[in-house]
């Protein structure tokens, strides 16, 4: 073959090929100080928010900062206005008046920002041979092995009987104390090896050690646990009884943390899906004038199927649009027929530790910008949306000409496995819809990995598709 042939071949190559160059080969010194700029407010962002509750709180905080005021369906509202509504403290949506009629659709960025985590049961709180413990009942999708020995921390709301509401964080703070769940010796655990995987530690076995103190009474029974209730009534003036109706999640006690000697990586619990509502939730944030009307919707109970009032398969999302069109006098079936949706949630990330489950041409890599992924779901597609070729067209084009770096992928091989998004939940209101978001390696572990160039990218994307 002749040299010149040869550069043909190149030159072809480069013409008709599928380009996947690492994010860090494609991105300037000072765009990858960009990057890391931005990445140093979303570990914070993570620190800060282990829990729906945290992460609404916060985004609410910042809204208002930022000039977003409650949403008031009684009010007439103009291009810039940034209003917001915030559902049952678990749940908050963020919207800017755009230009154009609304009747023309608006342009909808759609996260979760619940994480799998281990909830406490409504009657926790139980002594078994002198040691007092809290019952879970793991939320979401976890390998269960993968949680005792992690040090963890205690969050969410106790209501009392009077109505009252009290706030709890336990084993963020440096001088806090943290509970774990233990496990075996590997000198006495040859029995408990030889059980399958998903059983090596059960459901039932998740008991957080809470203490081991006895309340100074040799007459008492149970005397860890009444010390333990005297400890908390003190603090928080509750009862036994308060546990009913309570809302206490534990998540892992430890600060995110950069990975690796060059810190490309950040490492941490809940990146799965606040990876995605972060930037999303930043990008409508700095939107000062939008064509079309940018919402951006931050959800709870994706993790355990999107279900409840707090969850998209609920219609609270549709309900806000449909008040927010009557205000200009625009029906809620218009709007939501000509909207858009860029449904943010992870992707599984290539693990080269673990190639075996994924089809290599069709998955998502670290450092390679966000992810579109046009179907989730599992098997032959269930429990997914399928984006059509025009919607996923007119997407590709928006980032190719705003110069965002993007890649496909998709969930593992087929019959691998799989898994669902809120992306068929906004579907189904007849909105154009597609999965795009920041591939995550060790996903649904009490420490996931990100890359951060794909972090900023994520958030170049969601900015793109705003003002677009």
């Amino acid at each position: 073959m002749s040299k010149k042939s040869e550069v043909t071949a190149k030159e072809l190559k480069e013409k008709l090929f599928m380009q996947k160059k690492n994010a860090y080969l494609r991105m300037t010194d000072a765009e990858v100080k960009k990057c890391d700029k931005f990445c140093e407010g979303y570990k914070e962002f993570l620190n800060t928010c282990k829990t729906e509750r945290e992460a609404t709180a916060f985004v609410e905080t910042e809204a208002k900062k930022a000039g977003f005021v409650p949403f008031d369906k009684n009010k007439k509202y103009k291009a810039g206005d940034r209003v917001y509504y915030v559902n049952r403290e678990k749940a908050i949506i963020l919207a800017v008046v755009g230009k154009e009629p609304i009747a023309n659709g608006v342009n909808i960025v759609a996260a979760h920002i619940d994480s799998p985590r281990l909830d406490m049961k409504q009657n926790p709180l139980f002594e078994k041979d002198e040691v007092g413990y809290f019952k879970t009942h793991y939320y979401g999708g976890i390998k269960k092995y993968q949680w005792p020995t992690v040090p963890l921390s205690l969050h969410g709301v106790i209501v009392k009987a009077d109505g009252s509401k009290i706030n709890v964080n336990i084993g963020e703070d440096d001088n806090d104390p943290v509970f774990c769940v233990s496990d075996l010796l590997p000198h006495l655990a040859a029995t408990q090896m030889k059980r399958p995987a998903t059983e090596i530690v059960r459901g039932e076995e998740l008991n957080i050690i809470v203490g081991s103190r006895p309340f100074k009474d040799d007459e008492a029974s149970e005397a860890v646990k009444l010390n333990i209730m005297m400890l908390l009534n003190k603090k928080y003036g509750i009862t036994e009884t308060d546990f009913l109706s309570a809302e206490l999640e534990a998540v892992p006690a430890f600060k995110v943390k950069d990975i690796g000697f060059d810190r490309s990586l950040v490492g941490g619990y809940g990146q799965d899906d606040r990876v995605c509502a972060y930037p999303e939730f930043m990008a409508v944030l700095g939107a000062k004038s939008v064509r079309r009307t940018a919402v951006c919707v931050l959800t709870d109970k994706e993790e355990i199927g999107s279900d409840g009032n707090t969850g998209l398969n609920s219609a609270y999302m549709k309900y806000f649009i449909a008040d927010l069109a009557a205000t200009f006098g625009a029906r809620c079936r218009d709007v939501l027929s000509n909207s858009k949706c860029l449904s943010a949630d992870v992707n599984a990330a290539y693990d080269p530790t673990f190639p075996d489950v994924f089809e290599k041409n069709n998955v998502s890599v670290l450092n390679g910008g966000v992810c579109v992924t046009k179907y989730t779901g599992s098997r032959g597609k269930s429990g997914t949306s399928d984006a059509s070729a025009e919607f996923v067209g007119e997407i590709r084009a928006l980032f190719d000409k705003n110069g965002i770096i993007w890649q496909t992928g998709e969930l593992g091989k087929v019959d691998n496995g799989g898994g669902g998004t809120v992306a068929m939940y906004v579907a189904n209101l007849n909105i154009d819809t597609i999965d795009v978001g920041v591939p995550v390696m060790s996903m649904h572990a009490p420490f996931e990995i990100t890359a951060k160039a794909d972090i900023w990218a994520a958030f170049r994307a969601f900015e793109a598709f705003i003002t677009n």
